[in-house]
């Protein structure tokens, strides 16, 4: 997996529904080269069979066991929402993390992203920073 940039972030997106954010942060994952346009059908598809939103303010979108002939190589991108994005049930993501994972690394990334999700100050110090260069440097901590 390619180190994270500043292209792989997303700052002060504008509040919106749950399939808007995953189909946002999904183009970004096809803007950036790693995955197929198709690859975002399968993150739909996810959120509908169960909830993306894994607890603390953070939903991690990613595809379904088909979805992954659409991965040209594993990626993540992070879209910053500081008026939070409703995962319904009283869910709200402040941070909406799409990730595309061939193999193993799939369940690498997860494991890292939810380790450092876990940490509400690592989530409030993203979902408030005022650069991406901040949220980087808050995943990179982790070894991402």
């Amino acid at each position: 997996m390619r180190e994270l940039t500043e292209k792989d972030v997303l700052l002060r997106v504008p509040s919106e529904d749950k399939y808007d954010a995953i189909r946002r942060v999904g183009q970004k994952l096809v803007d950036n080269g790693y995955v197929e346009a198709g690859y975002i059908d399968g993150m739909i598809a996810r959120e509908d069979s169960m909830t993306t939103y894994i607890g603390n303010g953070v939903a991690i979108p990613h595809g379904m066991p088909e979805s992954v002939p659409f991965i040209r190589e594993s990626g993540i991108v992070i879209a910053q929402y500081p008026q939070g994005v409703d995962f319904g049930d009283g869910k709200v993501a402040r941070l909406v993390i799409g990730i595309a994972g061939r193999g193993e690394e799939h369940v690498e990334v997860l494991g890292k992203i939810a380790t450092v999700c876990m940490e509400e100050d690592n989530v409030d110090a993203m979902a408030n920073a005022a650069d991406a260069k901040q949220i980087l440097d808050i995943i990179r901590r982790e070894g991402l």
